[in-house]
């Protein structure tokens, strides 16, 4: 199916137990799907969606104005769900669509630019290819611009522009209720095997979204790409600029754990809050292991000045390589380069942490630059060495 350019007003795709079917723009057509005027139904819908299908190619289409101030519906550019393989959405702009409920404090209401939903326990959801994509000016209440959730097995998220978004930019994530009963804290409910590289993610702030209005003031909590539960990824060679937290590597399920993760080659620059972070938030959270950290550059993070470092290692960390990155402070009043968290939990949930061959840089005077190690704060890199036992063969230079 080719679509011509112009306006399909208040128009919808469903693609539902199907296989073998394109949808794609004409030759120099920019069709544009418009759901204003739409009222999305309760639950999930999309303007796009395939369900329980397989061989299906979206490309080039623009969809946009599908909105909700509904807590009971969930409106989403475009939804693949269910299990199938070999979906490709290639050259699509999603943008200015969302659900516009103000309840402060409140994370019910949701939404997504593109979302993927492994569902069935049985088979998954597989060779999905992501790639080419615009989407931006999404309003998300609690949920992500672009998410792999459930039992998603191989798939890739490459070269796609995701920018001005009030939440999550790209997120891959295991054990929430996307598959329930017995098989939730399985492997068959994880985003796995995948591949995040070559995406460009800025400006994604969670101020002004009311779902993050937490006790009189705003969470700077907006990961520009999230992996919670997902095993088996790389995230390599992408580009993260002005969001609040740059990268963040964690799992929000006591019963659950992020693993097997490669961050490689990425650069991230101007976060809010921290460049990278790694493990729970707080103490009721999962674990986050096997993660190896190279070849990243991390760079004026912390524009908040708040103190937040570069690189924040959270609870539960464990058998964990940290190595061969650069990591640069802007900040002349508070260089902080890493923090980690006081260990809680048995040792073998904070064991096998290993910091080496990084290079460090800052706007201070060698001595002056900050490390925190459990928690106590130690002033340049030989004090932080002896507490540590991190960063033997590290460098840490000045400029004044």
């Amino acid at each position: 199916m080719r679509l011509l350019g112009g306006r399909y007003a208040r128009q919808r795709i469903v693609i539902e137990d199907r296989a073998h079917i394109t949808v794609r723009a004409a030759a120099g057509a920019v069709p544009v799907l418009d759901g204003a005027g739409l009222a999305p139904a309760d639950g999930q819908s999309g303007m796009i969606e395939v369900r329980d299908s397989s061989d299906i190619t979206v490309s080039g289409l623009t969809v946009t104005g599908y909105r909700t101030s509904l807590v009971s519906a969930v409106p989403i550019g475009i939804l693949v769900i269910g299990s199938g393989r070999s979906i490709r959405l290639s050259g699509n702009h999603v943008h200015h669509l969302g659900n516009d409920n103000g309840t402060l404090g409140s994370f019910d209401m949701n939404a997504h630019g593109i979302a993927v939903f492994g569902t069935r326990a049985a088979r998954p959801l597989t060779g999905i290819s992501i790639t080419g994509n615009e989407l931006d000016h999404l309003v998300l209440g609690a949920s992500e611009t672009l998410v792999l959730n459930g039992n998603v097995d191989g798939w890739a998220v490459t070269h796609n522009d995701i920018h001005d978004n009030n939440n999550i930019g790209i997120d891959a994530i295991g054990f929430e209720p996307t598959i329930g009963g017995a098989a939730r804290f399985t492997e068959v409910n994880r985003a796995r095997n995948g591949l995040i590289a070559h995406n460009r993610v800025s400006r994604i702030i969670s101020e002004g979204n009311p779902a993050y209005w937490e006790d009189g003031s705003w969470c700077n909590c907006a990961d520009g790409i999230y992996v919670d539960g997902g095993t088996a990824i790389t995230i390599a060679d992408n580009r993260v600029d002005a969001s609040d937290i740059g990268i963040e590597v964690a799992s929000e399920w006591r019963q659950g754990r992020t693993n097997a993760i490669a961050v490689t080659n990425n650069t991230v620059t101007g976060s809010r809050y921290t460049g990278l972070a790694i493990g729970g938030y707080d103490q009721d959270r999962g674990e986050a292991y096997d993660v190896v950290v190279t070849g990243n550059l991390l760079r004026g993070n912390n524009t908040l000045n708040d103190g937040s470092p570069e690189m924040l290692l959270q609870y539960y960390v464990h058998d964990t390589t940290i190595r061969h990155n650069t990591v640069i402070s802007a900040n002349a009043d508070q260089a902080v380069l890493v923090y980690r968290n006081a260990p809680v939990g048995g040792a073998a949930k904070n064991a096998h942490l290993v910091l080496d061959d990084n290079t460090y840089r800052g706007p201070v005077p060698a001595g002056q630059e900050s490390y925190f190690w459990n928690g106590v704060e130690q002033r340049g890199l030989p004090a932080y060495r002896a507490v540590s036992g991190q960063d033997r063969r590290s460098t840490y230079n000045g400029r004044r």
